[in-house]
């Protein structure tokens, strides 16, 4: 294989096939999704996270405008389609980011609960006067 075979086998389709329309789409898709990220995050994300959207987000366009060279990499760790690699990463990913909301919605639970425990306390009456209306209602 010539090394213009080599660059047309692996590179982006031509505007005449279908399939850029799909490839367009989902690059599109992958620019909203990575600004609407970095939108929604702001000032306090950490610079790793950033890298690695970055990083998804490059290797995401590879993946759609070099499909090849996905399943020549499935085919490296012995999986027969790109497509099918590429769906066990997502599983992968999505197992993770479950457990990581998982994690956090425990977390934030927590929080609440020891907030409203403090507020119920910090708005208790002292336990005298708590005492003096009780066994006032009690005579009454």
């Amino acid at each position: 294989m010539g090394e213009h075979e080599l660059i047309v086998s692996l590179g982006p389709t031509l505007v005449s096939n279908r399939t850029f329309i799909i490839q367009l789409l989902l690059v599109a898709g992958i620019i909203v999704i990575v600004g609407w990220l970095f939108a929604k995050r702001g000032a306090k994300q950490l610079a790793v996270r950033r890298l690695l959207i970055i990083a998804f987000a490059a290797f995401a366009v590879a993946t759609v405008l070099f499909p090849s060279v996905l399943t020549k990499g499935a085919n490296l760790v012995g999986v027969g389609r790109g497509a099918d690699l590429l769906l066990y990463a997502t599983v992968l990913v999505l197992l993770g980011f479950l457990a990581l909301q998982e994690a956090r919605t425990k977390a934030a639970e927590k929080r609440t609960t020891y907030l409203a425990r403090r507020l119920a306390l910090d708005e208790a009456p002292p336990p005298a006067e708590y005492r003096a209306a009780a066994l006032g209602r009690q005579d009454g």
